[in-house]
């Protein structure tokens, strides 16, 4: 047996619920003696005629005329709401309320109770969603109070042609809200910015996704400090700093990076990590690298004139064929600097300091290190074949286990003068 919910034509106040019985003929003649009057129509909220009682289902709204035309209910007096707009059943939310006392029953046509769907039109994209899944996370957010049938003080938006509820924010945002309204777990997309996300989440009062946003993004803030900068980055510094300005990437991080071929000089990359770093070919005359890290890094045929190397890290480097010789006789300063294990065979080392140098294993095959200081430095197992090692200052220098063979220029004894052999 089905009930049904009757107002006079044109009314949304003082409504019936009487039963539909075997007869259209039955059920207005109970409409005539439910609402007093002569009853000969009824209407459906949208002005439909029923001319059939299969067509009515249980708790419709039904409008009955006496033969006049479908009107639209009369507006009520403030603090009384119309019946509703859309014949339907109620949803699970507002079971035991009379449909003209739920607010959501009456703006949203009331769902189905096995099928309470909602469909939003969020900028311009259309999301389906159930309503507990807006209403029970978070029921102080601005989507509870919209849809939830206990909290009337927000009303749903107005809706597209659809039918769906439009809602004027960005759908690219409201996304990862929603599916953290459905698991209560937040997943951001690598091209979404969680700054937008947190935006929509504290506009729309989802307060619980708020710590875990502003957690991402400063740990975000935190990666993007550490990573190293990229050679674009650097060119697009170059560019954009005149030729006489004073470029620095001290204590910058440019580990890996391939700065191969570029016009570097005169920068100041003092305790900059280039770490396995691509110099390959790079101009870096007049640069300052005092304890920088270039643990690994290529600088195979870099222009180094005039270069202030200080306690630099440079183990396991290579410098195969590097110019370190100014014509114009500055000399490179490379003081402490921890040349162990790396690869300067056939570099132009003339003049180079290189006191207190740890050069342990390293390859300096064919090197030019005429006038060369290396007093002090530790040169063990140091391969020094075909080297020029005139006038070169080795007093002091740990040289044991060097190898010394096919040297173009012996060498006197002042040079090795105290040398531990």
């Amino acid at each position: 047996m089905k009930r049904v919910i009757i107002f006079r034509n044109g009314s949304g106040v003082d409504g019936k619920v009487v039963l539909v019985t075997h007869s259209l003929d039955d059920l207005l003649a109970a409409a005539s003696q439910k609402l007093a009057i002569r009853a000969a129509h009824l209407y459906t909220p949208q002005g439909g005629l029923i001319d059939d009682i299969r067509l009515i289902r249980d708790d419709d709204i039904l409008y009955v005329s006496e033969g006049e035309d479908f009107q639209l209910p009369v507006q009520p007096s403030p603090g009384v709401r119309p019946p509703g707009h859309v014949g339907a059943r109620m949803t699970p939310l507002c079971i035991g309320t009379p449909p003209s006392a739920c607010k959501r029953c009456i703006s949203q046509g009331g769902a189905s109770p096995t099928n309470d769907w909602v469909t939003l039109n969020v900028g311009g994209q259309i999301f389906t969603t159930t309503r507990a899944t807006l209403v029970t996370k978070e029921p102080n957010s601005m989507l509870a109070k919209m849809f939830s049938c206990e909290d009337s003080s927000l009303l749903p938006s107005n809706r597209d042609a659809h039918g769906a509820y439009l809602i004027d924010r960005s759908y690219t945002y409201f996304e990862p809200l929603l599916n953290f309204l459905r698991n209560g777990t937040l997943i951001l997309d690598p091209c979404i910015n969680p700054e937008g996300v947190l935006e929509e989440a504290r506009f729309f009062g989802i307060e619980s996704a708020v710590p875990v946003l502003e957690a991402l993004i400063t740990s975000r803030e935190e990666t993007q400090e550490l990573e190293p900068l990229t050679r674009q980055q650097v060119v697009d510094a170059l560019i954009t700093t005149h030729h006489k300005d004073e470029l620095r990437f001290q204590g910058i991080n440019l580990r890996g990076a391939d700065l191969s071929k570029l016009d570097l000089r005169n920068i100041n990359f003092k305790f900059a990590d280039l770490s396995r770093c691509n110099l390959a070919g790079a101009n870096m005359n007049g640069c300052c690298l005092e304890r920088a890290n270039l643990c690994g890094a290529n600088l195979e045929g870099a222009q180094l004139l005039n270069v202030k190397l200080l306690c630099a890290n440079l183990e396991s480097a290579n410098l195969r064929a590097c110019n370190f010789e100014d014509p114009a006789g500055t000399r490179s300063n490379c003081e402490g600097v921890n040349l162990r294990g790396a690869v300067l065979e056939g570099s132009m080392l003339a003049g180079v300091n290189l006191r207190v140098a740890t050069l342990k294993n390293a390859n300096l095959k064919n090197c030019d290190l005429r006038a060369a200081v290396l007093a002090g430095a530790d040169l063990e197992n140091c391969d020094l074949s075909g080297s020029d090692l005139q006038e070169a200052n080795l007093r002091g220098a740990n040289l044991k286990d060097a190898a010394f063979e096919l040297m173009l220029t012996p060498l006197h004894m002042s040079q090795t003068m105290t040398c531990d052999l």
